[in-house]
């Protein structure tokens, strides 16, 4: 494997949400990594940065990169919807793969740094470390990355970041493992052009991999009551398993949405294939954003929820009548 940003005339060309040091720049030497290990002749990497997701998203279109890395779910933080637009809004390009990190901030400072002023990071990081910047009272600086904030972090700053970014960026630790939630998981795709996904695919099942997960943007062609459970009742009605589903608005267009859905089996399974042909048949349009091997996602709850992970002020059965009252304003 190249050195990240170095040549590889023969090789996989790797285009990430920069700059170096981001999360997602793990996240793609991680995907290079297990690249390699699976025996590919493309066993060279070279890893590039870019400014935006929608750069990513365009050098994998247009041919700059073989392909994309981005960011598309926290734990903590739920989905980038950036990523998803770009997905959604993309003819050519498709998710063939993710890799999953386990997710921990550090807080940086510049050696002889001078009076604290600000506290940066991108707004996943600021909002996973909520309480650790209010805890410093300082104003928050948004950054486009959270490797961007440690690069371009001034004098009076407090930047926050993965470990690497102090040593990448000449900075010192002013605190680590500043974030809220230990534990917290980001979620990073691997995009290709809808073209040349079939030989990702065909690797992956030469590979050994068997379970499959599809991502799906299902736009309904008339709306009003009862179209979610509609769309909701084909899987159901199919014994297709919906693991995630995210409505994204239409745009320029009120009161209209499209749903992503995210399916459990991949679109060439019986139940899945029943499915999108009943959607179909329903006048729905559809478009698979993504095809990916099921084990790198987030592990599945088994048995009942954590109380504790319930939003606050949530009531059940087992509570009084005026609890309910009072939380469901009913």
């Amino acid at each position: 494997m190249t050195v990240p940003g170095g040549p590889a005339e023969h090789g996989t060309r790797v285009a990430y949400l920069g700059p170096e040091g981001t999360f997602t720049h793990q996240a793609a030497l991680e995907w290079a990594r297990l690249h390699a290990a699976s025996g590919s002749s493309a066993d060279d990497v070279a890893a590039e940065p870019l400014d935006t997701v929608k750069d990513v998203h365009d050098a994998v279109a247009a041919g700059g990169a073989d392909v994309g890395v981005v960011a598309i779910e926290s734990s903590v933080e739920g989905y980038v919807v950036p990523s998803l637009d770009a997905l959604l809004s993309s003819a050519d390009v498709v998710a063939v793969d993710e890799v999953t990190l386990d997710v921990s901030f550090d807080a940086f400072v510049r050696p002889g740094h001078g009076e604290l002023t600000e506290v940066s990071a991108h707004p996943h990081g600021l909002a996973q470390c909520a309480g650790f910047v209010t805890s410093t009272g300082l104003a928050t600086a948004p950054a486009s990355s959270n490797a961007a904030a440690c690069r371009d972090a001034g004098p009076g700053t407090i930047a926050l970041g993965p470990t690497i970014c102090g040593e990448l960026y000449g900075l010192e630790t002013y605190a680590k493992a500043v974030e809220d939630f230990r534990g917290g998981r980001t979620r990073f795709l691997v995009l290709t052009r809808r073209g040349e996904a079939g030989a990702h695919l065909a690797r992956s099942r030469a590979a050994g991999v068997t379970a499959w997960k599809t991502m799906l943007a299902i736009t309904p062609v008339v709306t009003g009551p009862g179209v979610l459970a509609r769309i909701t009742a084909a899987f159901g009605d199919r014994g297709v398993n919906m693991s995630s589903l995210i409505t994204r608005p239409l745009k320029a267009q009120q009161s209209k949405y499209v749903f992503v859905v995210t399916l459990d089996e991949a679109p060439w399974d019986p139940g899945a294939r029943d499915v999108l042909s009943d959607l179909l048949a329903a006048g729905d349009s559809l478009k698979t954003l993504g095809l990916l091997p099921a084990g790198g996602s987030f592990a599945a709850l088994d048995g009942v929820l954590d109380p504790d992970h319930v939003p606050v002020g949530s009531v059940s059965a087992s509570d009084s009548a005026e609890a309910r009252e009072r939380g469901l304003l009913w």
